[in-house]
């Protein structure tokens, strides 16, 4: 049975901080159930980390994965890696589930004592 659920909002914003802008895309998905995803986080300047995280509608942000390699980052169904710059990142979820339904945060980090971008 083919359902539309919503499973992914993400808000397109672009965050500045210290001259750093973070956009994410795309702005918003509709997928039915069982489809894969991949949604972006750009930089424009390069980082040394970027972390994931997905708020579920009335509650509160919650990491999911933390990219700071090259290598690709695996957990269950989810799957992130930098790009070739180090100024962005995708996160790529495996057959969507009702559960995946939220908006989704990527925050990104120049050094480890850096203060942290977060982007809706």
């Amino acid at each position: 049975m083919l359902l539309m659920v919503p499973v992914l909002i993400i808000w397109m914003q672009v965050s500045e901080v210290n001259g750093q802008q973070i956009q994410q895309i795309p702005p918003s998905l509709l997928l039915q159930e069982g489809e894969n995803f991949t949604m972006y986080c750009n930089s424009s300047s390069t980082l040394a980390s970027f972390q994931w995280y997905k708020q579920r509608p009335g509650g509160s942000p919650v990491f999911l994965i933390l990219v700071s390699g090259r290598e690709v980052q695996k957990q269950e169904r989810l799957a992130a890696q930098f790009g070739e710059t180090r100024k962005d990142s995708f996160l790529h979820i495996t057959a969507a589930q009702t559960a995946d339904v939220g908006t989704y945060f990527c925050a990104g980090a120049q050094s480890s004592r850096s203060t942290c971008r977060l982007s809706p």
